[in-house]
């Protein structure tokens, strides 16, 4: 897009800003929310307390729905976008076009292992505490509970997998840095080996 004018330097920067105010916006009422355990100092809510856990069920939903589902609906129509535009392409090479096709590929996967069940346990569990709240118990409450602490540890094992695929995918980025590992080691060696001269007072 920027190759044909329609994305310039500024229009980037906009958007930018406009995701971060968004986003901002987003997340600004959770701050009003009463995290504290009562009068238990070391102990708060992930979310918020039992007596205003309806309120944040519907933020919560509202969130999700703003905050992920749409972003992740427009992330999956331009990596398709991308993947049909290599797909009709015969200029490309044929190697090159086999590995973005699949970094694509397994970015989406992973992006959506990792934060789909996080935001669909996330409102199942408030929706178990609403639930638990009206006296109404189920046994897939714990179930939920424990499932959802596990779909956060997944959030953060995206940030970190990432990396990792981009290594996997793009020989080069590997090779280079064994090269830098290389240059550091013969630096670290050449220092210690290296004579101090001594000259007598």
């Amino acid at each position: 897009m920027r190759v044909m004018g329609r994305l310039t330097v500024t229009r980037s920067v906009a958007i930018s800003i406009m995701v971060w105010l968004l986003v901002s916006v987003q997340s600004l009422p959770d701050m009003f929310y009463i995290k504290t355990f009562g009068n238990k100092s070391g102990k708060c809510y992930e979310t918020t307390s039992k007596r205003y856990v309806e309120d944040y069920l519907n933020y919560s939903l509202g969130w999700t729905l703003t905050g992920f589902c749409i972003p992740f609906l427009i992330t999956l129509g331009c990596y398709g976008h991308v993947i049909v535009i290599l797909c009709r392409k015969d200029t490309t090479d044929k190697v090159l076009k086999q590995r973005c096709l699949t970094l694509l590929l397994i970015l989406i996967v992973l992006f959506s292992v990792c934060y789909i069940p996080y935001h669909v346990l996330k409102n199942l569990n408030l929706w178990s505490r609403v639930l638990f709240k009206q006296r109404i118990c189920y046994e897939w409450f714990n179930r939920v509970y424990v499932a959802h602490q596990i779909s956060r540890g997944l959030v953060c094992l995206n940030s970190a997998l990432n990396p990792l695929v981009y290594l996997h995918v793009h020989e080069d980025i590997p090779a280079q840095f064994r090269q830098l590992l290389q240059r550091a080691r013969r630096a670290v060696t050449q220092l210690s080996f290296t004579p101090i001269p001594f000259s007598p007072e």
